[in-house]
């Protein structure tokens, strides 16, 4: 238990095996008898998988994935920016902690930067999934400049 990593990270991804080509597992045995000197048989097994296409790769589910995070990004700038303006119109209001609440209001306009800045991120992330997507596929694109 002492061995096994823990990651933390701020969105959970799943951790997907990725498929084994050819695996070969070997035991040997340990003879205590004391009459072969030590080991015994060895036996080997190997387990071959069916070998897979060059294109496996889902490429329509990462676009899928970086899509949805965009949106994330993009609901925690609206939110963050919403609390600024919250805090700008409560410092107006309540001119005896206006300085909680404007220091409050820089810190939510900071963090609805870094969201904004988040799903700009994703979104790039993105449109590269999709033109890996079609590149896969035999689009071709023809950039000019």
């Amino acid at each position: 238990m002492a061995e096994e990593k823990h990651h933390h990270h701020l969105f959970h991804h799943k951790e997907e095996e990725k498929p084994v080509e050819a695996v070969a597992y070997s035991e040997s045995t340990y003879a205590t008898d004391g009459y072969s000197g030590g080991y015994g048989e060895t036996t080997t097994a190997e387990f071959v998988s069916e070998p897979s296409p060059v294109d496996t790769y889902d490429y329509k589910k990462e676009e899928k994935h970086h899509k949805h995070h965009e949106h994330l990004g993009e609901l925690g700038a609206v939110a963050a920016g919403a609390y600024a303006l919250h805090e700008k119109h409560k410092a107006k209001k309540d001119p005896e902690h206006a300085h909680k609440h404007k220091i409050e209001e820089e810190v939510a306009a900071a963090v609805a930067v870094g969201a904004g800045g988040y799903a700009f991120h994703e979104h790039h992330e993105k449109k590269e999934a999709k033109e890996e997507d079609e590149e896969s596929h035999g689009k071709k694109h023809h950039h000019l400049f």
